[in-house]
């Protein structure tokens, strides 16, 4: 029999078990809670899975905003071996209902404000039996209703007998272009992206205290704010609102975290603002994701705010980065280079290996926080997971000293006369505009069936765009064939929970009498 793992028990047993009880592990508006605090929620939230009947590596659903009961159910399902599925806080009912239902969860813990979702939630999910609900309300639905506050947390719960590659959590795809897709993720997941991108590239410390932007239902946000500061015993702040430039500067004041991380959109958005510069001085390192940072915005802001961001990518498949800029190695403009602990290579279209610099290819990773594959999608496993290696679906190009530049995703990218054009390099370039706040670069085809290139472009707080100042700033810096042939103002762009620009959204919004 391979040797008992359990990754809860990595998290947060192991901290007591270190002498850490009664440091925090967690800080909200409403108070702190010591280690030895979360276990007893999480044998509350153990002990509330048996009494539902909730068995071994059956799901349950986690619709909860960032607060205590996240953490406490999504370790308490590990600690029982049952699969916990974290959905998105942003969805509607009937999205979450077919998410749910796709995943056979027959139990939900939802906080108070979803509730209004949960009759549209069970009228998709037919086999839903009961809600646990997380906070004060009252409401009927096709379930049966349980209130977090009922069960007690005071009775020591059993340890499942896992290992390493049993299953433990699934997260679903942000579904930009389709039905969402459950990744699913083992127990040693969690423990690798500590090991490799908290440890060499944050040096997390028991004295940081973490401060996401992105929320916890999506990976980036669960590393952060869960997996990251547990690992190492720190603190972790947990805030339910969003993160908007002054929700971002409150946090920051009433609670000093050493450790941000947000989307290149919210950064842009913190300058356009005005913030001051003190209220982000205990800040020692901010971390963006989800979409290429422009180098722009990135010199703007460390010479604003005076701390060092290191942008990278990751993915819900990698459950976190694994391709970075790192201390003493920052290139703006690029994602960095690969993380230790994960081996990175680029593909052309013939499937062989690109060895030489400044080729674009599709980019592959290898490492032991990969997922096992998707639920009950053979198809989309097989096309995305090639033995060990993750086809990531960017194209990137390396340059002679190993630092990756991001191109666009495979679908994003744009045929110009014969010549591909990247959108994140149009972007960048569009970024550096004095009236420019964000901009997305999409593809569209004209009257003529021809690619042409539309940028659209959100100006900055009291500035107004003029398409001729832009098509000069373009012309100065760029060839004629990158140039965008069409301007679009708008307030702002259509993104994911994780920060990624949804260009199909853009794209429909164009039809070819507009080009």
């Amino acid at each position: 029999m391979r040797d008992l793992y359990n990754a809860a028990v990595w998290l947060a047993d192991r901290n007591l078990e270190q002498g850490r009880g009664n440091r925090n592990a967690i800080v909200t508006s409403e108070g702190a809670i010591t280690y030895h605090g979360l276990l007893r929620l999480i044998f509350r939230a153990q002990n509330a899975l048996g009494e539902l009947g909730v068995r071994r590596e059956e799901r349950v659903a986690l619709v909860l905003n960032d607060e205590p009961a996240f953490p406490a159910w999504f370790l308490g399902a590990l600690r029982s071996g049952v699969v916990p599925v974290p959905l998105s806080t942003m969805l509607k009912g009937s999205e979450l209902g077919e998410i749910i239902d796709d995943s056979l969860a027959q139990v939900i813990v939802m906080s108070a404000e979803y509730v209004p979702l949960l009759e549209e939630i069970s009228s998709r999910a037919p086999n839903l039996r009961a809600a646990v609900i997380v906070g004060n309300t009252d409401v009927e639905a096709g379930v049966d209703i349980y209130r977090w506050d009922e069960f007690t947390d005071g009775t020591e719960a059993r340890i499942a007998g896992t290992n390493r590659d049993s299953p433990a959590f699934w997260l679903y795809s942000s579904g930009t272009t389709g039905f969402p897709k459950g990744v699913m993720h083992r127990h040693y997941n969690l423990e690798a992206t500590a090991l490799t991108y908290a440890s060499s590239v944050l040096r997390v410390t028991e004295e940081d205290i973490f401060y996401s932007a992105a929320k916890l239902f999506f990976a980036f946000g669960l590393g952060n704010s869960l997996t990251f500061p547990f690992a190492f015993g720190a603190t972790t702040v947990l805030d339910p609102a969003r993160a908007t430039p002054k929700a971002v500067a409150v946090t920051a004041k009433a609670f000093r975290p050493t450790l941000f991380f947000g989307s290149p959109g919210l950064l842009a958005s913190i300058l356009d603002a005005g913030i001051e510069r003190d209220v982000f001085s205990s800040f020692r390192l901010g971390v963006t994701a989800g979409e290429a940072l422009p180098a722009e915005i990135l010199k703007r802001f460390v010479s604003e705010y005076g701390f060092p961001i290191f942008d990278g990518i990751g993915s819900t498949e990698a459950l976190h980065i694994f391709l970075s800029n790192q201390p003493d190695a920052v290139l703006p403009g690029t994602s960095g280079r690969p993380v230790e602990g994960y081996s990175l290579k680029l593909i052309d279209d013939m499937g062989d290996e690109i060895k030489e610099a400044d080729v674009p290819g599709y980019l592959h990773v290898q490492g032991e926080s990969i997922a096992t594959g998707y639920w009950a999608r053979s198809e989309a496993t097989r096309n995305a997971f090639w033995g060990p290696w993750l086809k990531t679906g960017d194209v990137y190009v390396r340059s002679a000293d190993g630092y990756y530049q991001f191109l666009g995703r495979n679908n994003d990218m744009i045929k110009m006369g014969g010549i591909w054009v990247s959108p994140a390099e149009v972007e960048g370039v569009l970024v550096e505009h004095q009236d420019v706040l964000e901009a997305a670069v999409v593809g569209s085809k004209n009257e003529d069936g021809l690619e042409t290139t539309v940028a659209f472009i959100v100006p900055r707080s009291g500035h107004s765009v003029d398409q001729a100042s832009i098509e000069e700033h373009c012309r100065a810096r760029m060839a004629s064939f990158k140039r965008p042939r069409k301007i679009v103002l708008v307030e702002e762009l259509p993104k994911t929970a994780t920060g990624k620009v949804q260009r199909y959204q853009l794209r429909s919004q164009l039809s070819s009498k507009d080009l």
